[in-house]
């Protein structure tokens, strides 16, 4: 069956951004001249997603009038001749088919996947994590699609990272299929770096069965006392395989504001607008 359907999760708190995250939903902070989530809808289009079913929460109303048609703006710009700001207005609020359901309590990636449930239905569905950002040739989302038709089973992308990096990801257990591909064996959340059965890191972006559903329904509360989507997938590969994509071209991990100043330092380098001018201006401030 096709995969049509991608999951956003942009319910969170955002409290490693507070203060501003008390205002500001952080998937709407900029990078460079657009906001993160508008990477992620992006990236969605370009793998064939015809579907988007953003999961939100309340204080995320931005998003929504984001994706949004705005008449009052459209007219105000036609007025102004701004023909190119007009016709980039209108092609944002006409990227793809999105709705939006509210995870009303907060308690984990797993649970926040599991209240798309009734929109998903009985099919494969993509879920993309907007804090992790992936530039390449070929979109990572493209990529597992393919990886999935192929194998006919779920597919999750992974990164190398840091053996000190554990405690920050789900770790799996990998067994080398092809290049770049691994059956995962097992999978655990966040594990200290002496436990840690590889340096894999699931990297923000998964291929799902619609059987996860019943499993996070069951799946008891892991670390940090949350649904934790890796603890339902080790329950999972009880009942099917499940793959891993090693990731090409750059992830940038924007959930921190570390890794967001870094990633906004990296695109607008590369920006054909400004990125020499800005060249210039870190070297003198180097």
């Amino acid at each position: 069956m096709k995969v049509r359907k991608a999951v956003i999760t942009a319910a969170g708190w955002g409290t490693r951004f507070l203060p501003v995250t008390r205002s500001q939903p952080k998937e709407m902070l900029p990078l460079v001249d657009r906001p993160m989530i508008h990477y992620a809808v992006e990236e969605a289009i370009k793998s064939g997603i015809e579907q988007v079913i953003m999961v939100t929460a309340m204080g995320k109303r931005a998003i929504e009038d984001y994706f949004d048609r705005g008449y009052e703006l459209e007219h105000f710009l036609e007025w102004k001749g701004e023909t190119a700001l007009l016709k980039q207005m209108k092609e944002i609020s006409g990227m793809v088919d999105i709705c939006y359901v509210r995870q009303k309590e907060q308690h984990g990636l797993g649970q926040a996947i599991y209240t798309a449930r009734h929109i998903v239905g009985d099919e494969p569905f993509a879920v993309m994590l907007p804090d992790d950002i992936i530039f390449g040739k070929v979109t990572a989302l493209q990529r597992m699609i393919g990886i999935y038709e192929e194998y006919g089973a779920g597919v999750i992308a992974v990164e190398e990272i840091a053996q000190e990096d554990t405690t920050k990801y789900g770790i799996i257990e990998p067994r080398l299929v092809s290049k770049g591909i691994y059956e995962v064996l097992s999978l655990v959340e966040k594990p200290e770096p002496a436990k840690a059965p590889s340096r894999l890191g699931i990297a923000g972006r998964y291929i799902l069965p619609a059987g996860i559903f019943d499993i996070l329904n069951m799946t008891p509360p892991g670390k940090n006392k949350e649904i934790q989507v890796t603890d339902a997938l080790q329950l999972l590969l009880k009942q099917q395989k499940l793959y891993a994509y090693e990731i090409e071209g750059t992830r940038y991990d924007t959930g921190t504001p570390l890794g967001w100043l870094k990633a906004n330092m990296a695109v607008a380098l590369k920006h054909d607008d400004f990125g020499p001018e800005l060249r210039k201006y870190v070297k003198k401030l180097l």
